[in-house]
């Protein structure tokens, strides 16, 4: 199969395995090669808002959106893959506060000595959040946002933080953590990922197969097995 096939896409990180995963389902079923490059969200967003050419690209909902209305991606093709939610993570074998309540996560987030939060759209909500129970000033030196390229859990895992914030699909899986659990509903902090053609994509008609498995009934299973639900 020639080189020229291959359908590229670009994905946030939050995503990474799941569309890893689901890719290459896809590929083996249809014999067409599809991969997703993961970066950061802010980082794909600006590529493609500089031109560079994918097949697919898979972002937060709104950034879909407004990539759409630049003319890079195709409106007509989008779709909503899954419902992500914000998870809390502790350094392996520390102590694990009590996350059941909103008012339990406040009390956690006072006590911790230092607490990761990711950048996006999750990020900017739980700095709303904290800014809602009037304690943004008592964590001013406290709050540690992950740099570009590195994970909230890798934070944790090393001791930088010792209480992390991130999509809980980021964080299934990092060695060094443990996983507390979803924050709880009444806080909870839900980012719609979609995902859009290209607009200057030559394959439309394999994108939209692929488009159509990620929201088949056949990805709920890996979209619940990552963390995250069907949209």
């Amino acid at each position: 199969m020639s080189e020229a096939t291959a359908i590229q896409g670009i994905c946030s990180m939050a995503t990474r395995g799941l569309l890893d995963e689901l890719a290459a389902t896809w590929s083996r079923r249809a014999g067409v090669p599809a991969a997703f490059l993961p970066v950061g969200g802010v980082d794909a967003f600006k590529r493609v808002s500089a031109g560079e050419p994918f097949d697919i690209v898979a972002l937060a909902s709104d950034a879909i959106d407004k990539l759409i209305a630049a003319g890079h991606l195709d409106a007509t093709g989008k779709v909503d893959l899954v419902r992500s939610g914000v998870g809390v993570a502790v350094r392996s074998g520390a102590a694990h506060p009590d996350i059941a309540t909103a008012d339990a996560v406040r009390n956690a987030v006072l006590a911790a000595r230092r607490i990761a939060y990711s950048t996006g759209p999750s990020g900017v909500a739980l700095m709303a959040l904290f800014e809602r129970w009037g304690i943004t000033d008592a964590l001013a030196n406290r709050l540690m946002q992950a740099p570009p390229g590195v994970s909230v859990g890798a934070l944790v895992a090393r001791g930088e933080a010792d209480l992390g914030f991130q999509q809980m699909s980021e964080l299934i899986g990092v060695e060094g953590i443990d996983l507390l659990g979803p924050l709880p509903d009444e806080i909870q902090i839900t980012t719609v990922f979609s995902a859009a053609p290209g607009a200057a994509g030559t394959q439309r008609e394999a994108v939209r197969a692929l488009l159509d498995f990620l929201v088949s009934a056949d990805s709920a299973a890996p979209k619940r097995r990552h963390g995250m639900e069907p949209a």
